[in-house]
């Protein structure tokens, strides 16, 4: 009986299942062929995402190099994410919410103080969750690139400037990514809460791993 790719992504075959507290990281080796699939499990919730070549980091996820191979800015079902190097790193083989942001980037201590005001600078962020998560594999500061916002909503206005406004996603999303060759992936379950990002009100995400249906 040849089993179908819902069947062989049921959570109860798969090798790793987390839920993410809100605020928190998450770094994990995702290897060639396996299934990464991120839940949004409140709506709402953004979810800073990068990606690097697990054996290689100096390979890593090319937000110009991604927006051309696919001529659109907005990540969705079928896009390829393609590394500095021109490599195929990950592809999105299923997306519940339909738009993912690939311009806003990451928000920092530094940029909380620009935007919201000095006293908010002690907030924590998404850079410091990144460094926080890269730094248990050797990687730094420099090893920061423009990053991938599942579920996160930031359409672009007539004059090209960027909107982060309400969320799209409803309480179940899904993002599935197959990785297309062994990866280092780093998330940041956004802390974010003076902007619509998340609702002002982060929440949990899950994430699960699968062997893949061809492994199954």
């Amino acid at each position: 009986m040849v089993m179908t790719a819902d069947q062989a992504l049921d959570p109860e075959r798969a090798i790793y299942n987390q839920v993410l507290p809100a605020r928190k990281p998450w770094t994990h080796v995702v290897t060639r062929g396996q299934v990464l699939r991120i839940v949004d499990l409140g709506g709402n919730q953004a979810v800073d995402f990068l990606v690097y070549n697990a054996h290689d980091p100096a390979e890593r996820y090319s937000a110009a190099d991604t927006i051309t191979a696919q001529g659109n800015i907005f990540i969705t079902e079928g896009t390829r994410l393609i590394s500095n190097d021109g490599g195929v790193l990950m592809t999105v083989l299923k997306d519940t919410c339909g738009r993912h942001d690939t311009l806003g980037g990451a928000c920092s201590c530094e940029s909380n103080s620009v935007r919201f005001g000095l006293d908010k600078k002690w907030q924590h962020a998404c850079v410091e969750n990144f460094l926080t998560g890269l730094g248990e594999y050797g990687l730094g500061k420099r090893d920061l690139v423009s990053n991938i916002n599942f579920f996160m909503n930031v359409p672009v206005s007539k004059n090209g400037a960027l909107e982060i406004v309400d969320g799209i996603s409803d309480p179940g999303s899904v993002v599935e990514l197959r990785a297309e060759m062994d990866v280092l992936v780093a998330i940041s379950n956004c802390p974010q809460i003076n902007n619509p990002c998340n609702g002002y009100n982060p929440t949990p995400i899950q994430l699960i791993v699968w062997e893949g249906p061809s492994a199954a």
